[in-house]
């Protein structure tokens, strides 16, 4: 079985299946704009509401990240929860990106079938279903990584690696304020890597430490003040694990919202940074740096369209509930209509978009782009990315792993 079929089974999907993307990709997978690639003017032609990526903001972005990266002497490893698509993932590579991080099994099996290399899992693989996908996985691409955070854990990947006969790659986590995942202590992340060391079939990786609950502290000093903690619990396991002889060749971890402090800290070896390829709402509200706070571009859209205009001081869209994250902030109009036009929720189809003045109101049929109020989930609700270069569709891409488990 190849690994194409391999990946594809794993995530419920026939291995005979085309793949929506490259040559011979059957148009009805790309949805009704596909038509449309490569038209003059396309843009105002899509129908809605559909997910828009401006690949002039996203290719600014990739390529600042991975040159800011370079200039301050740390690798970068973004995390593909973000987009999952192995089409961005391609264009961070050949940016300079060392590898890919994933959240899922599911994430890493849609990256190994495109060809992805470098992919740390940064969720541990618990249950013997997922610890056999994974173990497939590894035979296909042999520097895969994983996290884990428990001795039992442990013992079941080093029991299934060494049944199949392949040395797998152990990245052990920390927990460093989240709670979420990773050992307790820097006392009991020592202890874990040295029974991955003597486990036998498992090689200890590095470490991996992400402060998940820093990356929206919008304020740059007191992010710099969390930051600051999280760095003395990450040194102490490093002082540990080079007393013990064990200096991880990987320290991963900083996302988009800590690059900054994470990178001059000289705590990590590498990045994990996701959400920068598109920047959102929520993080437009952070103040990435110091001297700049905003450095990237939106990148990511939702474009909707005007549906019913019947009423005084609003209109109705219909990208509703089920086209964008919900819980946080809302969407913030970028084009199509008046900047001080408030978007809201009419149910699951259907938006509101609401104007201070009446001379602003929209007729039925115009088309609005607005910024989700956060990428990842909002990515996670479409199939396709409706690429754009200025007025131009000139592509449509997969979600690649759209609800990979």
């Amino acid at each position: 079985m190849s690994k194409a079929q391999l990946a594809g089974l794993d995530r419920g999907r026939s291995p005979d299946t085309p793949p929506v993307s490259g040559p011979g990709r059957p148009s009805w997978r790309l949805g009704p704009n596909a038509g449309l690639i490569g038209q003059p003017h396309s843009r105002e032609q899509l129908q809605t509401p559909t997910l828009l990526v401006d690949l002039d903001a996203l290719e600014r972005n990739v390529g600042h990240m991975a040159g800011w990266c370079r200039a301050n002497g740390i690798a970068l490893r973004p995390h593909a929860k973000t987009h999952k698509s192995v089409d961005i993932a391609r264009l961070q590579l050949a940016a300079g990106a060392v590898g890919i991080c994933t959240a899922t099994i599911g994430e890493a099996e849609a990256m190994v079938e495109g060809g992805i290399t470098g992919l740390l899992v940064t969720s541990p693989a618990v249950g013997p279903t997922k610890i056999r996908r994974f173990m497939a996985l590894a035979h296909l691409a042999p520097d895969l990584m994983i996290v884990a955070d428990a001795p039992e854990n442990v013992a079941a990947l080093a029991n299934a690696a060494a049944a199949e006969g392949v040395a797998l790659n152990v990245v052990v986590a920390l927990d460093v304020g989240l709670h979420r995942i990773g050992t307790a202590t820097p006392a009991d992340a020592l202890g874990l890597a040295q029974q991955i060391v003597r486990s036998g079939p498992l090689v200890f990786a590095g470490v991996h430490a992400y402060a998940g609950g820093l990356q929206h502290v919008e304020d740059y000093e007191a992010r710099l003040q969390g930051a600051a903690r999280v760095h003395e619990t990450i040194a102490l396991l490093l002082s540990l694990l080079r007393d013990a002889g064990l200096p991880p060749p990987v320290v991963s971890g900083a996302g988009t919202g800590t690059h900054e402090i994470d990178a001059r800290s000289g705590t990590f070896t590498e990045m994990q940074a996701g959400s920068y390829v598109f920047t959102d709402v929520e993080y437009d509200a952070v103040a990435l740096r110091r001297d700049t706070a905003r450095p990237f571009d939106p990148a990511l859209f939702v474009r909707t369209t005007v549906v019913s205009a019947n009423h005084t001081g609003f209109v109705t869209t219909d990208a509703g509930t089920k086209r964008f994250s919900m819980g946080g902030a809302m969407p913030r109009v970028a084009q199509g209509a008046a900047l001080t036009a408030s978007y809201g929720f009419m149910g699951d189809e259907h938006g509101r978009l609401g104007f201070k003045r009446p001379e602003d109101c929209l007729p039925v049929g115009a088309a609005i782009e607005v910024v989700p109020p956060h990428c990842d989930p909002t990515v996670n609700l479409y199939d396709v990315y409706h690429v754009v270069r200025g007025d131009r569709l000139v592509d449509i891409w997969p979600v690649s792993a759209r609800g990979a488990i």
